[in-house]
């Protein structure tokens, strides 16, 4: 998927490099450790405006078979249709429709998630953490938010398994883009 003609024309634009990134989810399972996981394979793009933070703009493709838990055999369980169904769906997207600064050091994103053939919206809460170096601006981005995970059809061990999923999306931008 190619994002440059939808990313928002802002004062700064940079393509997500997955060295520099993380996309993590949490799911609570009743009697059991919280079960983390990320995703290895992804691409985004961000476009910046401090000036202008209602023009900035977030887009994101994840591969859904890059989902990794740290158990070979549980990643290939998540790949199957009750999970991620990677063979009709093989990709998860965010696209933003909307950014409101909250304060120098934080902001509010909506956008919409399309997760297993569904579309919804979603709302992240970002942290912004700007700095000069001598390389340049550093720009460090915490992006959290919830979802449930029934409102795209994925209902497998509710209720042991928790519904609600959280996301978290870590990213580090440094010198111009």
């Amino acid at each position: 998927m190619y994002f440059g003609d939808q990313i928002a024309e802002a004062g700064s634009a940079w393509t997500v490099n997955p060295a520099n990134a993380r996309i993590t989810f949490v799911v609570e399972s009743g009697g059991q450790p919280q079960a983390e996981g990320h995703f290895t394979s992804f691409r985004g793009e961000i476009a910046l405006d401090f000036d202008n933070p209602r023009t900035s703009s977030a887009l994101f493709n994840v591969d859904a078979n890059s989902v990794d838990v740290g158990s070979p055999s549980f990643n290939e369980y998540l790949r199957s249709e009750p999970f991620f169904n990677i063979t009709k769906y093989p990709s998860i997207s965010f696209v933003s429709t909307g950014v409101e600064k909250i304060d120098e050091g934080h902001a509010h994103v909506t956008g919409d998630l399309t997760f297993l053939g569904e579309i919804r919206p979603i709302s992240l809460d970002v942290e912004v953490d700007r700095k000069l170096t001598s390389a340049g601006l550093t720009v460090s981005l915490r992006a959290t938010g919830m979802i449930d995970r029934r409102e795209f059809g994925m209902d497998i061990g509710y209720p042991v398994v928790s519904e609600t999923v959280r996301l978290i999306v870590t990213t580090e931008f440094v010198g111009a883009p």
